[in-house]
């Protein structure tokens, strides 16, 4: 995936300016910067939501992707149908649809609530049918915006765990590359346990593209810097 000098505007509002930078298959990326700074759009940019006003978005080989939401979005059905729907509309048929649905939802966990309505379940069990949604579509790219800021702190473990596990899925599956996984996040303890690479943005520039440990170790740029030390969010 590359973007290459990406510009997005809203209205007068300049989200993004000249966002170049690529990501290669299997990286785990965080995106980190103050509110404001353009995270959430930038990986909005990426899942094709929202058009650049300038620039371009590249993606090398054709690939399936997903996207999970801070709030994610359920519909008025049963756990199983949320993930059901998401592969009915992908071409599977119906029937096999339901049976990897309910394998998804074994895999994170849920199969016991499989049937209740997804719109009763819990901030942490709602998050876990959108990652039980996004892995029954085993895309080669996940994009998580604010996963676990409205998470308890057991439900931000468990979904932790699922995003470390669902990165590594794809060697269980046979496939050549792991997940490639990008997401926004203020938790920098969740960035230094999941990420290999940071993203610091600021205004909607990039100001800072390291390693981790090079983020969390080396010198930054100050807002950086202010935002590590927990003095600018």
């Amino acid at each position: 995936m590359d973007l290459r000098g990406v510009d997005v505007r809203f209205g007068r509002v300049h989200a993004l300016s000249g966002i170049t930078l690529r990501i290669a298959p299997g990286e785990r990326v965080a995106l980190v910067g103050a509110n404001g700074s353009g995270k959430s759009t930038l990986l909005r940019v990426l899942h094709g939501l929202v058009p650049a006003s300038a620039g371009t978005c590249i993606t090398a080989l054709p690939h399936q992707q997903a996207m999970l939401f801070q709030r994610p979005h359920m519909l008025r059905t049963s756990a199983q149908n949320n993930v059901v729907l998401g592969l009915w509309l992908r071409g599977s048929r119906w029937g096999a649809a339901r049976k990897t649905a309910l394998a998804a939802l074994q895999r994170v966990g849920l199969e016991s609530i499989a049937q209740q309505n997804a719109r009763t379940l819990s901030g942490g069990q709602q998050q876990r049918v959108a990652l039980a949604r996004a892995w029954a579509l085993q895309p080669d790219v996940l994009l998580l915006d604010e996963p676990t800021s409205s998470l308890d702190p057991h439900a931000k473990r468990e979904v932790e765990r699922m995003m470390a596990d669902f990165a590594n899925a794809h060697a269980e599956q046979g496939r050549a590359q792991p997940v490639t996984m990008l997401f926004s996040s203020h938790n920098l303890g969740q960035v230094k346990r999941l990420a290999s690479r940071v993203i610091y943005l600021e205004h909607g520039q990039l100001v800072a593209d390291l390693p981790v440990h090079d983020f969390f170790n080396g010198p930054l740029p100050e807002a950086a810097r202010l935002f590590v030390k927990g003095e600018l969010v």
